[in-house]
């Protein structure tokens, strides 16, 4: 009880320390008056995983899931906000954003309404969130293989890597702990695409010892 206890706090503070690292863009949004050099669709699509995540947890009764993905949702929605703000682009902004408030709204009349209460429920809620973590975890492998192409690792964040590492092995841990699936699997991708970056940055980072090859993140 003692260790899932601890399990419960390291995945609190990792993951609230992962959601942070958007304060460099909003950081960065905030300086230049301008949202061009910031990707609105990570702010978006980790909302909704934020949210799916939460429903989830509410319906588990899970304490750790729900204060995580409750701080996740709120900093990614005023990350949302700002870029909303300084984007010169506001109407595909707008219209991402009501695809994803549609596809909020549908999500919870599927399994709030159609589905009934109860084990099915929980099943087919933690089986879509699981597939939608897995497919956040893997989407970065286009830009892994361009950086094994091109030796360079400067598009990599080492600091959100560490986090990403800590926060997914965190997560993997506490599932197992609970014997749930639906938390343990779809954080295991992270650990092992986490291992994949780790490795690129001792291959390629000493590619020009007199400059970092790697960017740090800086709060």
């Amino acid at each position: 009880m003692e260790f899932l206890q601890f399990l419960s706090w390291a995945c609190i503070v990792f993951t609230v320390g992962m959601f942070s690292t958007g304060l460099t863009d909003l950081k960065k949004m905030r300086a230049s008056k301008s949202a061009d050099n910031v990707q609105f669709l990570p702010f978006l699509t980790t909302c909704l995983n934020n949210l799916g995540w939460l429903y989830y947890g509410i319906l588990k009764t899970d304490g750790t899931l729900v204060l995580v993905n409750t701080i996740g949702a709120c900093l990614q929605s005023l990350y949302i906000l700002c870029y909303c703000h300084y984007t010169n682009d506001k109407r595909r902004v707008t219209s991402q954003t009501l695809l994803a408030g549609g596809v909020v709204c549908g999500g919870w009349l599927y399994f709030s309404v159609v589905l009934p209460q109860g084990e099915s429920q929980l099943a087919q809620l933690g089986l879509t969130c699981s597939l939608f973590t897995i497919s956040m975890y893997l989407s970065p492998l286009a830009d892994l293989m361009e950086i094994v192409r091109t030796g360079s690792v400067e598009r990599l964040s080492f600091s959100l890597t560490v986090a990403t590492f800590l926060t997914s092995t965190s997560w993997t841990l506490y599932g197992l702990q609970l014997q749930d699936y639906y938390i343990m699997v779809p954080n295991t991708p992270g650990i092992v695409t986490s291992l994949i970056r780790f490795f690129l940055f001792w291959r390629f980072a000493s590619v020009n010892q007199g400059v970092p090859s790697y960017k740090l993140i800086e709060i």
